[in-house]
């Protein structure tokens, strides 16, 4: 066996043990999900002798899953749409001109990327109850916006440099203006890095659990992740139902992330690799 193929066969017997193992939790959680409290304490890591679909039926009633996740649609949209008109134009803007103003902004859009969450929490849950937006899901779809544009505008910068200076000079020879040119010429061909975007904020914002925890106060705003946090009790944890909770908030989030995981690396390499 030549050494090319050796090496292909260790890497691939690597990877495969890396992904069972990060597979096995998924595992865990959905047979434990199908179990009675007693059946699962009893041997967790076996299959279940009978299939509980009632831990089921209990969560999507106990966590009002319907309520729950009509929350955590709208704030993700909103966020993400934000997030994607704010940054799109900041990160073409900011590409195309030259000059150290435009050097410095984009800085410091960078560098607020460094700034870790928990540094900021405080004064955030203020300055939201100040300007009467703590409690809103659209408050909260707000702050989302104002903390995921550093990274999106990060990745449109590079991106936009890859486009060439001569489709936005004819467009302005047909007469667009500079906001025609971006959404008739430009935008269109950032399709791929606004899908990557899109799924990497989806999956952020879908699975946070702080950032709605510090702003969500009244519990029919909660998001899915809130909803079945209400299940831990202090003195009792149905640990079944908690389980399945937890897969169906997690089914939106696989099925997204399975249609559209080509769309990631390729956005992020090329968003990266141009800036």
């Amino acid at each position: 066996m030549s050494q090319k193929k050796s090496t292909s066969l260790l890497i691939t017997v690597l990877l495969s043990i890396m992904a069972a193992v990060s597979f096995f939790p998924i595992y865990l959680a959905v047979i434990n999900s199908f179990k009675s409290q007693g059946e699962m304490f009893s041997s967790f890591v076996a299959l279940p002798t009978k299939i509980h679909f009632g831990n089921y039926v209990d969560a999507f009633q106990q966590i009002n899953l319907l309520n729950s996740t009509f929350n955590s649609v709208i704030i993700s949209v909103l966020g993400i749409g934000g997030i994607v008109f704010c940054a799109a134009l900041a990160g073409y803007k900011l590409s195309r001109t030259s000059g150290r103003l435009s050097n410095l902004i984009f800085f410091l859009f960078i560098a607020s990327m460094l700034v870790p969450f928990h540094s900021i929490m405080i004064p955030l849950t203020r300055m939201a109850k100040t300007l009467s937006v703590q409690g809103s899901t659209y408050g909260l779809a707000i702050i989302y916006i104002g903390l995921g544009v550093n990274m999106a505008i990060f990745l449109y910068h590079g991106f936009v440099k890859s486009i060439p200076r001569e489709l936005e000079e004819a467009a302005q020879i047909d007469g667009c203006n500079e906001y025609q040119t971006f959404f008739k010429i430009i935008f269109p061909l950032l399709v791929p890095i606004t899908v990557t975007i899109a799924i990497l904020d989806f999956l952020w914002i879908w699975n946070d659990f702080l950032l709605p925890l510090l702003m969500l106060t009244d519990t029919d705003n909660y998001t899915l992740i809130l909803s079945t946090n209400t299940l831990f009790g202090e003195y009792n944890k149905e640990w079944s139902l908690i389980l399945a909770a937890l897969v169906l908030t997690a089914i939106p989030v696989i099925i997204i992330y399975s249609f559209f995981q080509r769309f990631i690396m390729h956005g992020i390499a090329e968003g990266a690799i141009k800036g």
